[in-house]
């Protein structure tokens, strides 16, 4: 592995590979409630996702959320305010005695008909086969409605793709049940997913499940199309396909285009179903993104009748269900005419920033070869710097010292249950860099990225990959250096890998 792992000047920086073991690294510990956790019977700490990670280490550089000298280009979250040209953001709500009630874990019945009306009329338009509420379950979130979906499929194989949103690592590891089957997609292939390659997987491993979002974090990427069609196909044989949409309206024109492009699209496998009730395919999506409210969380999966059933019970004791009065809140929000002038605006204003951010790193040298056509993350290679700044985890360390979250491109290399070596990954030369903040927030990341490079020509490589404060917990005593071997030996001895 090239970049900080191997490099002389940073012999005592222990570089691990996922947010779980790189907290084995002194000054990296996750920062305790109680000193005795670790010690409670039978309780055992899931890990927490790679972005949480990014946050502590944020922290023990002084990072607080309402400290507006930083730069979080880690955020997984749109900017929530008002934009140019969009309809008024929700800032009341109403709700009756009644909507304080528990709702039903399905979600109440007039937010369930918002849905499939909206996706009938946005996707369905002249099919004979129509999604109803039947077809529908709101859910708290869409972690809470990947977990409900996980927890009602069996012991079976479950592919998924590298990389891909870093949420699905522990949602695979924590359910035993689901057996992961990874694919990896290629830089070469533009990170397409290979229709073909799927079908022989299907074919030859068994595969079950197919889990993938459309479109893709942390790339930017988009299936559409025929080839989306052909995914929707897999479904009427003996697979599931679930397609987390969660962007699914964050679309844009390749550079360079942008005059031949016509805003207000959205994509959805919707689109491909022939019968709701028959294919085998599942739909999460919500208004986290989409609608620019995250803080809601209010979502949905979309399915055959028979999937809504299960998720009702999965639901039951995973969750309890979706907030109430949120859910009443959320119907107008889905009416087709307000959807449309929100789908214009937030394309209109999203693309601009994606162009800026990519103006902005060319000119520093930085160029994107792949540019994301949807979502609104910038998967940006290192490859070209020189070491140890072409390791994600050494870059990102860097930005911190300059107010600013890059996430390392190891957290999206999937690895459930720590399954695999990483140490080879194809995403450790890369960082994970979002567009979802404002402008102003942007412009101080990309200012920050400026110096950083400013540090590596001025002063040289001898001052990066080192000299990292610690975490706020310092709960785990100096590993001692390796007299041979070097860092990589001293992993293995700490990891087993």
């Amino acid at each position: 592995m090239r970049g900080s792992l191997e490099s002389p000047s940073c012999a005592n920086e222990l570089w691990l590979t996922d947010a779980d073991t790189i907290r084995k690294y002194p000054g990296h510990e996750h920062k305790k409630a109680h000193a005795h956790e670790d010690n409670m019977p039978g309780i055992h700490a899931p890990g927490a996702t790679g972005v949480i990670y990014c946050t502590d280490r944020a922290m023990a550089h002084g990072f607080t959320y309402e400290d507006e000298s930083w730069a979080n280009f880690g955020q997984g979250a749109p900017e929530t305010g008002p934009l140019p040209d969009a309809p008024p953001r929700p800032d009341v709500v109403h709700f009756t005695p009644e909507n304080l009630e528990y709702g039903p874990t399905t979600g109440i019945t007039a937010l369930r008909e918002a849905v499939a009306n909206l996706y009938n009329v946005t996707y369905r338009k002249g099919m004979a086969s129509q999604y109803t509420a039947d077809n529908v379950c709101i859910v708290p979130g869409g972690r809470a409605g990947l977990t409900r979906v996980a927890a009602v499929v069996g012991d079976v194989y479950t592919g998924y793709q590298i990389p891909d949103y870093s949420a699905y690592s522990e949602m695979l590891s924590s359910f035993r049940r689901l057996i992961p089957v990874a694919t990896a997609l290629k830089s070469e292939d533009k990170y397409a997913l290979n229709i073909a390659r799927v079908e022989e997987d299907i074919n030859t491993q068994g595969l079950q499940v197919l889990l993938t979002s459309n479109p893709r974090n942390p790339t930017g990427q988009v299936i559409r199309g025929r080839d989306l069609e052909k995914l929707v196909e897999i479904s009427e044989g003996k697979t599931t396909v679930i397609l987390d949409e969660f962007y699914s309206w964050y679309l844009y024109p390749e550079p360079g285009k942008e005059a031949e492009y016509e805003l207000g699209q959205s994509i959805s496998a919707a689109s491909y179903v022939k019968d709701v009730n028959e294919d085998h395919v599942v739909i999460v999506d919500g208004l986290t993104k989409n609608f620019r409210l995250p803080g809601w969380r209010i979502c949905w999966v979309i399915g055959p009748s028979s999937l809504i059933e299960a998720l009702s019970q999965s639901g039951s004791y995973l969750d309890g269900g979706a907030n109430h009065p949120l859910q009443v809140a959320a119907i107008p929000l889905l009416n087709p005419d307000h959807v449309a002038k929100e789908k214009v605006a937030l394309q209109k204003h999203f693309l601009m920033k994606r162009n800026h951010v990519l103006d902005r790193l060319q000119k520093m040298g930085l160029k994107v070869d792949v540019p994301p056509l949807a979502t609104f993350y910038l998967w940006l290679d290192l490859s070209s710097l020189p070491q140890p700044l072409d390791n994600g985890l050494t870059f990102f360390e860097e930005c911190l010292k300059e107010k600013t979250i890059v996430v390392p491109g190891i957290f999206f290399d999937l690895n459930p249950s720590h399954r695999r070596d990483l140490f080879k990954s194809p995403c450790h030369h890369f960082v994970r860099l979002s567009f979802g903040p404002p402008l102003a927030q942007l412009e101080k990341g990309l200012d920050a990225i400026e110096r950083v490079l400013a540090k590596a020509r001025t002063q040289g490589m001898s001052v990066f990959g080192h000299s990292f404060p610690s975490s706020p917990a310092k709960t785990f005593k100096a590993l001692p250096r390796q007299a041979g071997g070097g860092v990589k030996s001293l992993i293995s001895q700490v990891v087993g890998q």
